[in-house]
C-alpha cells in the first residue's frame, strides 16, 4: 500500500524564498525522483511562512530508505543548509483512497 510522507518546517532567517525553490526543485530532481519508489512530490507554502512538502512512495520500506539515506546524500546538503532545523515535523500515512 502506498505511503504519504508529510514534513513541515520553516527556512533559515536569511534565505529568500527564490533561493529555497530552487533548492528545493534540485533536490527533487537530483535526488528525491531517482529513489526506489517515488511517485510524487508536492510543495506548499503557508502564510506565516511555514512550508509543507508531502511526498508519496510505493511503499513504507521505500519511504524509510530514503528517509534513512536523506541527511547524508551530498545531493541534499544545501537544501537541508536552509531548513531551520529546530522547526522540523514528520510524518507517515498509509494511504486509504487515491
Amino acid at each position: 500500500m502506498s505511503t504519504l510522507e508529510t514534513i513541515k518546517f520553516q527556512l533559515r532567517d536569511g534565505v529568500v524564498e527564490s533561493q529555497f525553490l530552487q533548492l528545493n526543485r534540485q533536490v527533487e530532481d537530483q535526488f528525491m525522483a531517482r529513489r526506489p519508489g517515488f511517485r510524487s512530490r508536492q510543495t506548499a507554502r503557508g502564510k506565516d511562512g511555514e512550508w509543507f512538502v508531502s511526498v508519496q512512495w510505493a511503499t513504507s520500506a521505500d519511504a524509510d530508505a530514503t528517509g534513512a539515506a536523506f541527511f547524508g546524500a551530498p545531493e541534499t546538503q544545501d537544501f537541508l543548509a536552509v531548513i531551520d532545523a529546530t522547526t522540523v515535523s514528520h510524518g507517515y500515512y498509509e494511504l486509504v483512497d487515491y
